[in-house]
């Protein structure tokens, strides 16, 4: 004979994976955007824009190839932290194109 608990199970606490994954998701959205702009200031047209965003979008995929989903629910820190490394690099090369 079985006995079922009423009692709910207890979940695991991933707050912290919640927030890695937010900020991966908001890098990558703000690193495509910045790849758009940088290939338009580059370049001086709305080509070069487009090429950004073409770019931007291989890097998803890529991303998603690497890590099996694009926003998966754990994600090494490691990732973010190179994420956020190159969203600096490209805001960089942005005001150095742009001034």
């Amino acid at each position: 004979m079985t006995y079922h608990s009423i009692e709910p199970v207890p979940r695991p606490k991933t707050t912290g994976a919640d927030i890695k994954t937010f900020v991966a998701a908001v890098l990558l959205t703000f690193g495509v955007g910045l790849l758009g702009m940088v290939g338009w200031a580059v370049l001086d047209s709305g080509f070069g824009g487009f090429l950004g965003l073409v770019g931007g979008v291989f890097g998803v995929v890529w991303w998603r190839k690497i890590h099996g989903k694009a926003f998966p629910k754990v994600l090494p820190t490691k990732s973010v932290v190179i994420l956020a490394v190159v969203n600096a690099a490209l805001a960089l090369v942005l005001l150095l194109a742009a001034g």
